[in-house]
């Protein structure tokens, strides 16, 4: 048996098992082994009197009072009943479970999985255990159709068939030794089944170093390629045109817009390759910045092109850039292109009928040929991996490359993750722009809000409702947001058009939905937090972001960034009752400040490198196991080890490094 081969060999999976453990992206017997839990839970029996607050744990008692069902609003509902640990008395309550009652008789012993509330002495139960187990359980990210139970069950046979022992070791034994790393093998099966929490992190150090040892492999070779090219294009472009065109914009740059596009320029001129990292805040006109210098390569008699995660982005920059530079030739480059279209626009964009290409990563794919490409700016530039750059690169003439991302970075760090690029920030807004009034209120106050909405909705703002993904279960998440959907439905009723956006929609239905927010068809908008970054709704006024506690200060911020994009009063909501004094800290430095990298620098130190139960941060290069925020001592590590590697041109040969060069090799990226 070998590892590449498809789940279907082993016993009890059959074509249709098999097309949902795909869903997850787990073809393979070599997905399914590291196909890793994002969390444990401890299923020993714990002394209520040892709990934190806030604490998750499973408390064991007898039942003294019978159970007993409340119910209110559309599908609520609350099972409450009282156990007896010792002699501690505790309320416990399971929300939305009434059938759980069945399980729950008067004397009997039960033991209940659930968060503990200190100062009301109770249990919100998650789930009532059939038997205590004695260890660790792990959790994973679930889909429609496969369980938690058939999971592990697959992920144990796998196991005991001895399969891990098959896992190649892809970190060569100098490595290991210097950082003391557990084997591959051993730490496959360890954070799946780990003997106790000391041996999971271990674990987890070994994966965490693999994976982001490769990553900054990745990059060094991308900066050593970027050298070898001994020169990149010299852009003469013409000042004269520039000024002219800066002069008839409808509003003055900010000085930061002015300075970074100024490094910009000079970067493009030098005839060095440029790699520049353009950050700016949301709001903060970096669209203005890219559009000038792509008119910068334009006078050089250059084509540029820009690329961004979404069509209804590239629909976006696309009505922008036309209003801005409305004597150019745009083209728009979409998947949902009928042939035809597609292939005129191809051959337009080849014989050089077209200044600017606007797209997705459609632009970087096979038969799209440019006429003269000068500079390539990629935005959201943490959606596309390092091949897709690379790939990139390879267009036209070793074009200048620009990057773009609204996810405020500690200087830093953006460094670290992104290898050497240089970096430009915009940490200015534009002048008018009214800063968001954001609020922090508690569940029970959400009526006042209510009411206040309706106001808004009069004078006809829009407003959006994000509905966090709190569960590890794809169908709970979206049983959340339906249900707030309903709810907000029956408050509103005819004075208001309510849609739902969620993660599981096809990318078509989501920009319906998007198109029809846009177009004021409808006034509120609930989502899980796919709302894309950039999405321009000048009306959408107000954010509401409900269990705002559970995302950090950065998603957060970026979640705010939706609003606030026209020239009215806009506000950000945030519903949240935290238990935690982080939750609390978190809630309060949003109301007091606007500036993402301040919240980001903050986000960095409380998030600390100690969380192993942590929600991920969004808007770096997402990895399985590793977190660049969390785990900044071994991403700095791991860039030393890496450009150590790098810069002997002969690394490959080295009996040290050929394990590495045989991965890399493996994976497309070494010849």
């Amino acid at each position: 048996m070998n590892l590449h081969q498809a789940l279907t060999v082993l016993p009890g999976v059959g074509p249709k098992s098999a097309e949902k453990f795909r869903k997850l992206g787990i073809e393979t017997l070599e997905d399914l082994l590291l196909y890793f839990p994002f969390r444990y839970e401890d299923f020993k029996v714990k002394n209520v009197l040892d709990l934190e607050d806030g604490e998750k744990a499973v408390i064991s008692g007898q039942v003294v009072s019978p159970a007993n069902v409340q119910y209110y609003g559309y599908k609520r509902n609350r099972l409450r009943f009282t156990i007896k640990q010792g002699e501690v008395a505790l309320a416990v309550n399971f929300f939305n479970q009434p059938y759980l009652a069945d399980k729950v008789e008067l004397g009997g012993t039960l033991a209940i999985f659930g968060k503990w509330d200190k100062t009301k002495a109770s249990l919100t139960g998650m789930k009532i255990l059939a038997q205590v187990e004695e260890d660790l359980q792990p959790i994973y990210h679930l889909t429609q159709g496969v369980s938690q139970a058939s999971l592990v069950k697959l992920i144990k046979l796998a196991f005991d068939q001895g399969l891990d022992l098959l896992l190649e070791e892809n970190l060569p034994q100098v490595l290991r030794e210097r950082y003391q790393l557990m084997p591959r093998s051993q730490a496959a099966r360890a954070m799946h089944f780990p003997q106790d929490l000391a041996q999971y992190r271990q674990a987890l150090r070994r994966l965490k170093f693999e994976e982001l040892l490769y990553f900054q492999l990745q990059l060094q070779l991308l900066k050593a390629e970027n050298r070898d090219f001994k020169k990149g294009l010299a852009l003469d472009w013409q000042e004269e045109a520039l000024e002219a065109r800066k002069a008839a914009l409808p509003f003055k740059l900010t000085s930061a817009q002015e300075r970074s596009l100024g490094e910009i320029l000079q970067d493009m001129k030098s005839g060095l390759h440029m790699n520049r990292l353009l950050q700016g805040d949301v709001g903060s006109g970096k669209t203005v910045v890219a559009g000038l210098a792509m008119y910068a390569v334009h006078t050089a008699g250059y084509q540029a092109a820009l690329m961004v995660p979404t069509e209804i982005l590239a629909e976006q920059h696309f009505e922008s850039l036309s209003q801005l530079f409305p004597d150019l030739r745009l083209g728009l480059l979409r998947g949902s292109m009928k042939a035809a279209e597609k292939k005129d626009l191809l051959s337009r964009v080849e014989s050089g009928q077209v200044d600017f290409i606007i797209g997705t990563h459609a632009l970087i794919q096979e038969g799209v040929n440019y006429h003269r490409l000068g500079l390539v700016i990629i935005d959201e530039q943490h959606r596309f991996g390092v091949e897709q750059r690379r790939i990139l690169r390879q267009k036209g003439e070793n074009p200048d490359v620009l990057m773009m991302t609204a996810t405020p970075i500690p200087r830093t760090l953006a460094i670290t993750a992104f290898g050497d690029m240089d970096v430009s920030i915009i940490d200015q807004l534009p002048a008018g722009r009214k800063p968001i009034v954001t609020r922090w209120i508690k569940h029970e106050q959400l009526p006042l809000v209510l009411d206040w909405l309706d106001q808004q909705l009069q004078v006809g703002a829009q407003v959006y409702f994000i509905s966090p993904l709190i569960e590890e279960s794809e169908a709970l998440d979206l049983r959340n947001a339906v249900a707030l959907e309903q709810e907000l439905a029956a408050h509103f009723g005819v004075r208001a058009q309510v849609a739902l956006l969620h993660g599981k929609m096809k990318a078509e239905e989501k920009d319906k939905i998007m198109q029809d927010f846009k177009d004021k068809k409808v006034q509120i908008l609930v989502s899980t937090t796919v709302i894309e970054v950039g999405v321009n709704v000048p009306n959408a006024r107000v954010m509401v972001i409900m269990d705002a506690d559970r995302f950090g200060l950065s998603q957060l911020h970026q979640l705010r960034g939706r609003v606030g994009r026209g020239d009215q009063q806009s506000y950000a909501v945030l519903v949240a009752n935290p238990k935690t004094e982080s939750g609390q800290k978190r809630m309060k430095i949003m109301t007091e400040t606007t500036d993402g990298f301040l919240l980001a620098e903050e986000d960095l130190k409380m998030r600390g490198s100690g969380e192993i139960f942590g929600t991920r941060q969004s808007g770096l290069p997402e990895f399985q196991v590793a977190d660049i925020v969390e785990d900044y001592p071994i991403v700095e590590e791991a860039r030393k080890v890496a450009s150590q590697i790098v810069a002997d041109p002969s690394w490959r040969q080295d009996s040290n490094w050929s394990l590495l060069a045989e991965h890399l090799t493996e994976k497309d990226y070494l010849d």
